[in-house]
């Protein structure tokens, strides 16, 4: 059975290993804001899911991942759902994501979430293909 929660301290070190392109202090200042949210199975983490605000105030999903072992089983989805139920509870009433355009299994499971492709930009020096956005209201 997979739990659901809030990142803690204790979590960092997991977290700086396995979101490796964050960076120790870029997950330390998201475990302090709650901006990470932990699946577990017993005591071990098998996935995470890390968000921010876009413009301070859109609840934005800029990565989830699970590890290998333990896809296609629900983490991801026990995952994105506390989320968007946890975002609903703060009030929010759209959700972003995003990935690049090469991406369609990505790009798929955000479909079967309930996100719809909203737009593409490039970013020139830091990606070599255009990242793709997605939408989803929430009531």
């Amino acid at each position: 059975m997979v739990e659901v929660a809030n990142a803690s301290q204790a979590d960092i070190v997991w977290l700086v290993r396995e979101d490796a392109s964050s960076g120790e202090a870029w997950v330390s200042r998201c475990v302090t804001l709650g901006e990470y949210l932990v699946a577990k199975e017993g005591s071990e983490i098998v996935g995470f899911l890390r968000f921010s605000r876009f413009w301070g105030r859109v609840p934005y999903m800029e990565m989830i991942r699970v590890l290998p072992g333990h896809r296609r089983s629900g983490v991801g989805t026990a995952l994105f759902l506390a989320w968007e139920e946890a975002m609903r509870g703060e009030g929010a009433r759209l959700l972003m994501t995003s990935s690049e355009c090469d991406e369609s299994r990505p790009q798929d499971w955000h479909r079967r979430n309930g996100f719809t492709e909203t737009g593409a930009i490039e970013l020139p020096g830091l990606q070599s293909v255009p990242e793709v956005f997605f939408i989803k209201p929430i009531a």
